[in-house]
């Protein structure tokens, strides 16, 4: 039966963020994707109303693809095997790391999963074998770390990038039942063991949290201003706890991830303070007067004779002065 470019704008509208005009249109690992992300993250469904008219042609098969050699390099897509991947290895972290052999075997299958969701999106797809292989040689290296999510996404999507291909013109339309059931059993299996982790094994789920954005502020300290606006980032939904007023039972717990956040972005403006050697209540003139003095002491080609201890107060007195900077800057009213 041809589909109507009105009956998929129209669920675009209701149900875009949980992919109906994806399984209307029969793209089901695009539905799917949706379903587990609420609409790439609850952003992506709101620039695909452009495209719903080439992928209802593409559906009544009135509009053919050239499916010579590979597809184009995507950064889009490439960016959202990267970004799916790092969900899909913390959504892991949080519900699975109690197995044995976790790091060798649920995180990179989590990942590698996550990543060739994206790369058999459309038209499009990938080598499953070779994308699970890269994700099972990375995982041994960085064994016990939480970390190890991001080196693992970054070898599985470069791997599904290199292997990237079309999918075959020639078809068969399942039934919608049948397709229903395979969607129904994929998102039961990425939700069951977080949905476990959340409400009945809160205190632990919370640590691995918190121990994740330890390591991913730790990792992003050399780039301050990142690393501050990840922070506030995850501030967000510290303050709008705070202020519904929510407190008791699991909230209790989660409200410490966040309090642990704030306690490390005033912990790292203590630190930058020292650095410049100022007060809590300096002026910016203050801070810049003081980076100048400082940047001007420890210029490495000031200091030759001591030059690996002028470098790393150089990089100390920079990075203090931009993190002050992104912290004090004034709040958009």
């Amino acid at each position: 039966m041809a589909k109507r470019l009105l009956v998929a704008i129209t669920l675009w509208a209701l149900g875009g963020p949980a992919g109906l005009h994806h399984l209307y249109l029969g793209r089901d690992n695009h539905a799917l994707l949706w379903m587990l992300t609420l609409g790439g993250f609850g952003m992506g469904w709101l620039w695909e109303l452009w495209l719903l008219p080439g992928w209802v042609a593409q559906a009544n098969r009135t509009l053919e693809l050239p499916r010579d050699g590979p597809p184009p390099f995507s950064p889009v897509r490439f960016l959202g095997q990267a970004s799916v991947g790092i969900y899909f290895g913390l959504v892991a972290l949080m519900g699975l790391s109690a197995l044995p052999g976790f790091y060798f075997l649920a995180l990179p299958l989590a990942v590698g999963l996550g990543v060739h969701l994206v790369s058999a999106v459309g038209d499009q797809s990938s080598d499953l074998q070779a994308t699970l292989k890269a994700a099972f040689i990375t995982a041994p290296i960085f064994y016990g770390r939480s970390l190890a999510i991001f080196p693992i996404t970054l070898t599985t999507s470069v791997t599904a990038q290199r292997h990237r291909c079309y999918k075959s013109s020639k078809r068969t339309r399942e039934k919608l039942g049948a397709r229903l059931y395979r969607l129904g059993l994929a998102y039961l299996a990425f939700t069951t063991p977080l949905a476990y982790s959340v409400f009945y094994n809160t205190v632990a789920t919370a640590s691995y949290v918190a121990g994740t954005i330890r390591s991913t502020l730790d990792w992003l300290s050399v780039f301050p201003s990142l690393s501050s606006a990840l922070e506030s980032v995850l501030l967000l939904p510290y303050h709008a706890w705070k202020m519904l007023g929510f407190s008791g039972g699991s909230f209790q717990e989660w409200e410490q991830v966040f309090a642990f956040v704030h306690s490390v972005q005033n912990e790292r403006q203590r630190m930058a303070l020292k650095v410049l050697g100022i007060h809590d209540d300096a002026t910016p003139e203050e801070i810049h007067k003081s980076y100048r003095e400082l940047v001007k002491l420890w210029h490495p080609d000031h200091n030759r004779h001591r030059a690996e201890e002028a470098e790393r107060r150089f990089i100390e007195v920079q990075a203090a002065y931009e993190l002050l900077t992104q912290m004090r800057k004034p709040k958009p009213t």
